[in-house]
C-alpha cells in the first residue's frame, strides 16, 4: 500500500499516484510494455488474483515487473512527508527516501524498542512500557529457554539414536565381512583393504602435529591414562579393529626394537624428527601410524602404530607439540 497522498507537503504529480490504491507510490514496480506503475504489494496481490494490468488489461506476471527508471524514483525521493508518528506528537518532516531512517530513531515511535527501567533488563516496545511485569515477563523468557533446551535435547536424542542404529549396522556388516573372510579368501582381501581404507580416512582426519620436545615422552603409562586416551580414540573414530593394538603400543615392552629401552631411544632421538605424528585430540599425546609412516625402518615402527603420551606440564603444551598448517 502507498503513502497517504495528505501527509505530503505541496502537490503530488498523479504520475507518483498508485492507480490501485490512490497512495504515493512505495517500492514501485513497472508493467514491461505500458510502463504504468505500481506499489509493489498492491500489483503482486492484484497480479495473484488476476495477470493483467489494472489501467489497459493488458496481460502480465510478476516474472516481468520490473522496477521504475531512475528519474521517477527521484522525483519520489525529493518529495517531502509527514512522520508516521505524527498523531503521537511528531512535528518531523523530511524528505521520503529518508523517512526508514528517521522512524528507527523517532522518540514518538510507539513501537521503539527501550529498556526497561525496572531492573530486569529486558528491551521492549515504548507502547508496551505501562503494562511491562517484570516478573511475568522473565518467566516466560526463561519457559521459552527451556523449552527450546527441550527440544534441543530431544533432538539430540534422536540424533544419537540415529548414529547408535548406523554404528550397530556398520558392526554387524563388519562381523559379516569378517565371517566371509575367513570363509573366502577373495572377501578376505576386499575386507583387508576395507579396513585398510577405514585408518587412513581416520588418519587424514587428524590434525598434523610436530613434537618439539622429546624428553616428556612417558614409556611406561599407568592404566587410567591409557584409558582415558583409548577413549579419546574411540571418540574421535579411530576404527575400533586397531584401538586396542594402537593402546597396546603405547607402552615401551610393545615398542619396536628402535624405541624399547632408554638406550636406545638415546641413541635413535634424530630418528623422531622423521615421524609423521598426528595430534590425538585434546589430550597429552600423538599418534604415529604404519600407514603414515612406511618410510621409517622396521626398527622404530610397529603395526598398526605407536601411540605416544606425554607428561602434563612444560613437557607438552604448545611449545612441545604443535598443529601444522597445510
Amino acid at each position: 500500500m502507498g503513502f497517504e497522498v495528505n501527509r505530503f507537503q505541496g502537490e503530488v504529480d498523479e504520475e507518483l499516484v498508485c492507480p490501485i490504491c490512490s497512495g504515493v507510490l512505495e517500492d514501485p514496480l513497472q508493467a514491461p510494455v505500458c510502463e504504468h506503475a505500481f506499489c509493489r504489494g498492491c500489483i503482486q496481490e492484484w497480479i495473484s488474483r488476476q495477470p493483467t494490468c489494472p489501467v489497459d488489461r493488458q496481460a502480465i506476471t510478476s516474472a516481468q515487473l520490473r522496477p521504475v527508471p531512475r528519474i521517477l524514483r527521484n522525483l519520489l525521493s525529493r518529495l517531502c512527508i509527514t512522520c508516521d508518528n505524527a498523531s503521537y506528537g511528531c512535528t518531523s518532516v523530511m524528505k521520503l527516501d529518508s523517512l526508514s531512517s528517521h522512524l528507527e530513531e523517532c522518540e514518538h515511535n510507539p513501537k521503539r524498542p527501550v529498556p526497561c527501567e525496572q531492573g530486569c533488563g529486558l528491551v521492549i516496545p515504548k507502547d508496551e512500557l505501562k503494562d511491562h511485569n517484570c516478573v511475568r515477563e522473565l518467566r516466560a523468557l526463561i519457559h521459552s529457554q527451556q523449552q527450546k533446551m527441550a527440544d534441543f535435547q530431544q533432538e539430540m536424542a534422536e540424533q544419537r539414536f540415529q548414529i547408535n542404529e548406523q554404528k550397530r549396522e556398520l558392526q554387524l556388516l563388519k562381523d559379516f565381512m569378517r565371517a566371509m573372510r575367513i570363509s573366502n579368501p577373495a572377501m578376505r582381501a576386499i575386507a583387508d583393504q576395507m579396513e585398510r581404507d577405514e585408518v587412513l580416512r581416520w588418519s587424514n582426519s587428524l590434525t598434523r602435529a610436530r613434537v618439539t620436545r622429546w624428553g616428556g615422552m612417558i614409556s611406561t603409562p599407568d592404566d587410567v591414562l591409557q584409558a582415558m586416551i583409548k577413549r579419546t580414540l574411540s571418540e574421535s573414530g579411530c576404527p575400533p579393529h586397531i584401538v586396542d593394538d594402537l593402546m597396546e603400543n603405547a607402552h615401551e615392552r610393545r615398542w619396536p626394537p628402535g624405541l624399547c629401552s632408554l638406550e636406545t631411544r638415546q641413541n635413535n632421538r634424530r630418528q623422531y624428527e622423521n615421524y609423521v605424528c598426528k595430534r590425538v585430540p585434546g589430550k597429552q599425546a600423538v599418534v604415529v601410524l604404519h600407514c603414515d609412516n612406511s618410510h621409517m625402518s622396521d626398527d622404530m615402527m610397529v603395526e598398526p602404530g605407536l601411540v605416544m603420551i606425554f607428561a602434563h606440564g612444560s613437557n607438552f603444551s604448545r611449545a612441545v607439540v604443535e598443529d601444522i598448517v597445510d
